[in-house]
């Protein structure tokens, strides 16, 4: 039984009980003599009830009720709901129904019954996760679907100017590698997907090993290097050495290789990526900070979201999936850490990367990183 059900069933049995309790309360000549042994269990339910007197005043509201906000000076708050009840009031007839709270991002779905004695039982279940994951939802799908569009497009275009240009080798050199380039954008978009879903599904996390920290920035320099080199760009090595970390090598090596891409995207040519390595309290850093564009304060929040590009013609001339940050970020949190940035426009970035080293437990809170200033 889903949680949704499982909810409708308690509280199905709270509308019998309780309507079995106001007939008995009418028929008595006095009603308060006997406690309602109910309350106790109306509070430990995970969803709101309100219980409604004949006056439309107040009988009863669990905590949950109190905090979703509905209630003010012992009457309901959303006329929209006190609507929905004297709809009921007027049928005789439950109703069920969703609504937004006023004044706050809460969704709720409601359903309103009558009970014995004219009463009225309320029972309200924050949708709000469910919404928020259903826009999510929309949002990736809209997302993907706009990513794939571009490249998809690119290859048709292409395949048909290449078929015209049969008799020049050189335009059909000049499309063929165009067509390739898409090609492998299309590729890495896809395996960037793939993986970004692995991080974040039910599939059991690798074997977590000691890892040198050395080890990881020498692979992750590797798969780096090659575009470094097409815009001289330097990779420079600094900081502490003897490093190690607890974890997944190849997971490890792909966040911070993402990270040293970036850096490399984002930066002019004749420039310096530094990946530094340092130890605080038990816990690894690895950053890599570049001399690149920099990021606008309005942005930084954002930079982990999938799909999220600062500067989105930018991002795609550098092939970029708007997926690498969003990985970095799930890496980090499944070892039990966390990727920190500062920056400045027009004065590079700084990403770190916390994770906890072998001799510290993962369940504690990876510290604040130093503000760090970048010298040019």
């Amino acid at each position: 039984m889903g949680s949704a059900s499982a909810a409708s069933f308690g509280l199905g049995v709270v509308a019998g009980a309780l309507g079995y309790t106001a007939v008995r309360r009418r028929d008595r000549a006095a009603p308060t003599a006997e406690p309602d042994g109910w309350a106790p269990i109306l509070e430990s339910l995970q969803t709101a009830v309100i219980q409604l007197d004949a006056d439309d005043g107040i009988a009863h509201a669990n905590q949950v009720a109190e905090n979703l906000g509905v209630i003010r000076e012992h009457r309901l708050e959303p006329a929209d709901l006190r609507m929905v009840v004297a709809q009921v009031r007027g049928t005789g007839q439950p109703r069920t129904g969703e609504l937004e709270l006023p004044e706050s991002t809460i969704a709720v779905r409601v359903h309103v019954s009558p009970l014995p004695a004219d009463r009225i039982l309320i029972e309200l279940i924050d949708i709000s996760e469910l919404h928020r994951v259903e826009r999510v939802r929309r949002d990736f799908v809209a997302n993907v679907s706009h990513e794939l569009k571009t490249p998809v497009g690119a290859l048709q275009l292409l395949t048909e100017a290449l078929a015209d240009a049969v008799d020049d080798p050189q335009a059909a050199a000049r499309f063929t590698a165009r067509i390739q380039h898409e090609s492998a954008r299309m590729a890495r978009l896809v395996s960037e997907l793939l993986e970004l879903s692995r991080l974040q599904g039910a599939e059991p996390l690798p074997r977590f090993e000691p890892v040198p920290v050395e080890r990881i920035i020498t692979e992750a320099i590797d798969r780096g290097r090659t575009a470094a080199t097409a815009k001289d760009i330097e990779l420079v090595r600094e900081g502490e050495t003897g490093v190690t970390v607890s974890g997944s090598e190849s997971q490890l090596a792909t966040a911070v290789g993402n990270l040293i891409g970036n850096a490399i995207a984002y930066s002019p040519q004749d420039t310096t990526v530094t990946i530094r390595v340092g130890e605080a309290r038990g816990w690894a850093k690895i950053s890599v900070i570049d001399e690149g564009i920099g990021i606008a304060p309005d942005d930084i929040d954002r930079i982990f979201e999938r799909f999220y590009r600062a500067d989105p013609a930018r991002s795609r001339a550098t092939g970029g999936t708007g997926l690498g940050l969003a990985i970095v970020k799930h890496i980090a949190g499944n070892h039990a850490g966390r990727v920190e940035v500062s920056s400045m426009p027009g004065n590079g970035s700084v990403f770190t990367l916390l994770l906890p080293s072998v001799a510290v437990p993962a369940q504690e809170t990876a510290p604040d990183v130093d503000e760090m200033v970048l010298s040019r």
